[in-house]
């Protein structure tokens, strides 16, 4: 489907990890192991937050219908802004057509998501799905995707009073819609949220079988296991990464998010927690 990237922590140079780590995220563009298809090259895109922002400002995008391996302008960019909050997103089309409108993080006001998935047989739903969201949200959803959508839901339901609560709605609706036509399995997918400040990341599908996620150990962790690596003196003591697949092939450095978890980073760290398990259907 898709591979990402979000980093929290310390400003940074986003070309450190969206370019210059032996996994990252343009090299997944080009191989990725563990994803559902082994080329994302149908487009990309780039959001971030500005050092010293105000609370509640916008993140910038860059949106591309080019590989991401192939446009310079990517390099330039990433190669020369900092930031301590920034979301990188590299897209295989499972069907709605290669736009910009169509290309990850999307953005309304402060808020910024991306998805890695799919709703599935979305064409059955689309309508009633789509009719769901608050009209005031509508004009806002500019392209054509069930991620896009899936976004504008959760925002209709909650999700900037509680991000967990609205996704999680958003989620149960895309099931039950799904199964009143049908779908066996209607969800699919890992998902990244930020406000500017904190970081949600997600890893559900509604058959358990979801699309691979993974977070890395604490810095200090990292600089105390690997004394003689410098690449590690780069990063901040705050300095995390989630990713679709793990950006290098040292071992213990990348964590497995499990199934139907949630984790959350911010000022205080990171922590995991259950989200929409069985039990709470």
């Amino acid at each position: 489907m898709c591979r990402w990237l979000a980093y929290s922590g310390e400003p940074l140079k986003p070309s450190t990890v969206v370019l210059d780590a032996q996994h990252s995220i343009v090299a997944q563009s080009l191989n990725s192991p563990l994803g559902a298809e082994t080329v994302n090259g149908d487009g990309f895109g780039f959001g971030w937050y500005s050092t010293g922002a105000t609370k509640g400002s916008e993140p910038a995008l860059f949106h591309s219908t080019d590989p991401a391996w192939n446009d310079l302008n990517l390099r330039e960019l990433t190669s020369n802004i900092e930031s301590p909050l920034f979301f990188s997103h590299v897209r295989a089309a499972a069907g709605p057509p290669i736009q910009q409108t169509n290309c990850h993080p999307f953005r309304y006001e402060n808020w910024m998501f991306m998805h890695n998935g799919a709703l599935a047989d979305f064409h059955k739903s689309k309508r009633e799905l789509t009719f769901a969201i608050d009209p005031s949200l509508y004009p806002n959803v500019l392209g054509t995707t069930d991620s896009e959508v899936l976004f504008y839901l959760a925002l209709t339901l909650g999700l900037r009073d509680d991000p967990v609560a609205g996704l999680g709605a958003a989620i149960r609706m895309v099931e039950k819609v799904g199964h009143e036509n049908g779908i066996r399995f209607p969800m699919q997918g890992t998902v990244a949220i930020s406000d500017g400040e904190t970081m949600w990341a997600f890893r559900y599908s509604s058959e358990g079988r979801s699309r691979s996620l993974f977070h890395s150990v604490d810095i200090p962790t990292l600089q105390e296991m690997y004394p003689d690596i410098d690449r590690l003196k780069i990063f901040g003591k705050r300095a995390q990464v989630i990713v679709s697949e793990p950006l290098n092939d040292l071992p213990g450095v990348f964590t497995e998010v499990p199934e139907s978890t949630a984790v959350i980073l911010d000022a205080s760290g990171s922590r995991h927690e259950p989200f929409l398990r069985e039990e709470e259907w």
